[in-house]
């Protein structure tokens, strides 16, 4: 029995700005976008994994929620405090060096991490912390 990963979901409180970051300063290609009940979801995902879906949606995605549980996950998503995703990239200096010249928010230059990584860190226009992880040796 295999189990693979399909999708994961990033909440953003602007699309236009996070496609922009996702697409152009990432290299993502746009899979689908789609509005439904006043909500936007867009999913991207890299040329090289055809099988995995990064989705892009509203930061409380339920068309049922309060106002309050709604301000309540923007109010996380303005911290930072949701989590985002780790990228695997075969040379992390360059990438770091083209999300920074794309503007980028350095979190975190490339750093050799004592569990076997060397990785940087941005933030997305919507306050999520992106890991950007190349494998020592590779």
């Amino acid at each position: 029995m295999d189990i693979n990963l399909s999708q994961c979901f990033i909440a953003v409180d602007d699309h236009d700005k996070a496609l922009t970051f996702y697409r152009d300063a990432l290299g993502l290609e746009v899979r689908n976008d789609v509005g439904f009940e006043g909500m936007r979801w867009v999913t991207l995902g890299a040329p090289s994994q055809p099988d995995v879906d990064i989705v892009l949606e509203p930061p409380l995605a339920d068309p049922n929620a309060s106002p309050a549980d709604r301000e309540a996950m923007a109010e996380l998503l303005a911290k930072g405090l949701l989590r985002g995703v780790i990228f695997r990239t075969d040379d992390v200096d360059a990438t770091f060096e083209r999300v920074r010249a794309a503007g980028g928010e350095v979190l975190q230059e490339p750093v050799d991490q004592p569990y076997g990584v060397r990785d940087c860190a941005f933030r997305d226009p919507s306050g999520n912390m992106l890991r950007f992880a190349q494998p020592r040796g590779q």
